[in-house]
């Protein structure tokens, strides 16, 4: 089992989580299995930037984003070197850290009704 450690987010996760995980699970579905309900607007598909997350240790054991993956990212806030969607990023065998940026862009939960 992988180790992944969740950093303290104010909405998602206040007080930070560490998790066992199954390698080939994205850390989307991770977050989501131990209630850290991250954004998905697209519901994981790789549609948007609201999976938005940035891989602070481990990041060079993931595959590499692909090119699709690589053009939404250009669209994330806070993007970073180290930016990937989690819901393209899978967990491999190294232990990961990840941040769950501050903001969003989300046009679905922003958009009045």
């Amino acid at each position: 089992m992988t180790q992944v450690i969740f950093l303290p987010h104010d909405k998602f996760c206040p007080d930070g989580m560490v998790v066992e995980a199954e390698p080939g699970t994205s850390i989307l579905e991770l977050a989501h299995a131990h209630h850290i309900e991250m954004e998905s607007a697209c519901g994981g598909v790789c549609a948007c930037t609201t999976c938005h997350c940035i891989v602070r240790e481990g990041f060079d054991s993931l595959e590499a984003a692909d090119e699709l993956e690589e053009d939404f990212l250009d669209r994330a806030w806070g993007l970073e070197v180290q930016s990937r969607l989690a819901c393209q990023a899978i967990v491999g065998t190294e232990d990961l850290t990840i941040e769950i940026p501050k903001y969003s862009l989300n046009h679905a939960a922003e958009a009045a009704h």
